[in-house]
Formats: structure tokens, sequence, C-alpha cells
């Protein structure tokens, strides 16, 4: 199937209507103006992430702000979806092709504090923000005495809760505040030796219909390969561990120079929501084995039990 679309008529780009959102739809739509000649009008679309202020976990966390894009893109009101791709499920949708991963931002998290303080600085009882039971339950483990209090809302909304002191700290993903510009309000930026990120964070997706080949060839054009390889990696790690993207699950993946050329070096934690149990491991493979290297080292997490401690609170107690 070609694209419904003539090569003079505009894609409709659909989005969230958040300003991080609009801004990664933004960036996405020139890149297709740019490096694809053509035009693009955004469409703004509603998701249920959006709406309903209840903590993620809650809402379940996967998909949560995915859902009402791909019913825009399957009911044919837009053309092209763009998302933060760690907030997409792992499994495949029907009719729906990942049709790009483009050049990925540093997928850190980091602190947003007062006076310009470290998490190590914060004093002990301090309040720290974040809406992420990864972040919550590493942050339990790094021992630091703080606070872990839920906090929902947009970027702007978890710094002037910190502006106005109602929060000492809170974690944001460095990504985010980049495409914002807003790195300058960033008083530390964790090492993934601390914190590992979300599989897939500072990563966008760009989806489409499957049946637009025309399309889904033309996006492509827009595909980074490490970046690509990375987030594959990390998104099977997920997948195999078989934990939504509200999971306490961290997973980051490199392409690096190797003796032999370009490797994959993955690493990969699975926490309790107390952050008092964790399985940490890492592995290196070929990058054109990105997938079957992370489902390979979840797998050996899975012998070392991390199913047990990702497990939801709930299931936990019935199971007591």
């Amino acid at each position: 199937m070609t694209s419904p679309a003539s090569a003079t008529t505009p894609l409709r780009l659909g989005t969230r209507a958040s300003a991080l959102a609009t801004t990664q739809s933004g960036m996405v739509a020139d890149m297709v103006r740019e490096r694809l000649g053509r035009e693009v009008e955004l469409v703004e679309v509603t998701t249920e992430g959006d709406v309903n202020g209840a903590p993620l976990a809650t809402l379940g966390g996967t998909g949560v702000f995915v859902s009402a894009l791909r019913d825009a893109l399957l009911a044919g009101r837009v053309d092209i979806a763009v998302h933060s791709l760690k907030d997409l499920p792992t499994g495949p949708a029907d009719g729906i092709t990942l049709a790009a991963v483009p050049g990925r931002e540093d997928p850190r998290d980091v602190v947003v504090a007062r006076d310009g303080l470290t998490l190590g600085e914060l004093p002990a009882g301090s309040r720290v923000g974040t809406g992420s039971p990864r972040r919550a339950a590493q942050l339990a483990a790094l021992g630091l005495g703080l606070e872990i209090v839920d906090i929902r809302g947009n970027v702007d909304t978890r710094v002037r809760k910190v502006r106005d002191g109602e929060y000492d700290a809170v974690l944001l993903a460095r990504a985010g505040l980049a495409r914002l510009g807003r790195v300058d309000e960033v008083t530390e930026a964790l090492d993934p030796l601390q914190m590992l990120p979300a599989p897939g964070q500072g990563a966008l997706a760009v989806e489409c219909r499957s049946d637009d080949s025309d399309l889904v060839d033309l996006l492509a054009r827009l595909d980074d390969a490490p970046s690509r390889a990375a987030v594959t990696a990390e998104r099977a790690v997920l997948a195999t561990l078989e934990a939504g993207c509200a999971a306490p699950v961290g997973a980051l993946a490199e392409v690096v120079e190797g003796e032999d050329g370009e490797e994959l070096w993955l690493r990969a934690v699975a926490l309790s929501e107390d952050g008092v149990l964790t399985v940490r491991m890492s592995t290196t493979g070929p990058v054109d084995q990105a997938g079957a290297i992370g489902h390979r080292l979840a797998s050996d997490m899975l012998d070392e039990g991390a199913a047990e401690l990702i497990e939801a609170p709930a299931t936990r107690k019935q199971q007591a």
C-alpha cells in the first residue's frame, strides 16, 4: 500500500500536547522536512496518562501515553506518531511499525535540587520526588536516608515544586530537560553505576501504519543504527523479564569500539520495590545480535530471582 498522502500533502504527525511531547515531535517534524523533503503538521492527541492524575504504576504504566496515539494512527487521523521510546510496550502492535529510532539523547537520570545540591549533599530526611518505581528503588538502594515521595506532572510542575520548597529535589530524565533547553537547572547527572535509566530512555520512537509501505521506507532514513541496537537490547531485557515500563528495572546498552570492531555492552538491574534486594548483571556481544543479547542477559537475571523482585506489591502480599 502506498502513502495516502501525496508528496505535496503535509504528513500529519500525532503528538501529546505537553511541552516536552510537542518539542520532541517538532524535532522529528524538522527531520522529516529537512532530511526527507516532506512538509509536516502536528496533530494533538490526548492520552490516558494526560488526563488521569493517578500514579502511573496504578494505571498499569505500560502504554498509558501510547494507546491513543496508536488508535489515531490506525484510524487514519494521523500518518506518524512520535513517542518517548521508554513509554512503548515491548510487545508488537498489530498494524503499526516502529519505522525509526533517531539519534538518542543522553539517557542518564538527573537531580534538580534546591540550592544546587547533589544527592549526597542533601540532608537525611530530605524530600525527593519521583513518579518512577525504578528511580525510587535505586534511590532507596543508595541508603542516603532520603524521603522518597511520589510525584506526577510535567517537567515544569515538578521543578516548580522544588523552587517552591515543597520538595528538596526531584529526579528527571536528562533528555527531556535537554530538549526543553533546561539543562542548566540540573544540579547533578547521575552515573549509571548509581542509577541505571529506564530501557529506551532518551530515545524517540517514530511509528506509522505497517501497510503504508512508502512511508515506512521513507521514515527508515531517520533511523540511527547504534541507537536502534541499544534500545533493542534494553527492551529485550524488559520483555524477557515480563516487566512493564513502570517496573523497578533499569537497563543501558552502548555501542562501543572493541578489539574486533563495534560491540554492544549491556547492563541491567532489577530491584525490589524498597531497593533492598537487587539483581544486577552485564554482558557484551555483537551489535547485530542486540535482541538476543538482551534476552540472554534477562534470562540469566531470572535464574538469579529477578522475577520475584519486580512482582507487583499486591501480588507479593497475596502470596505471603
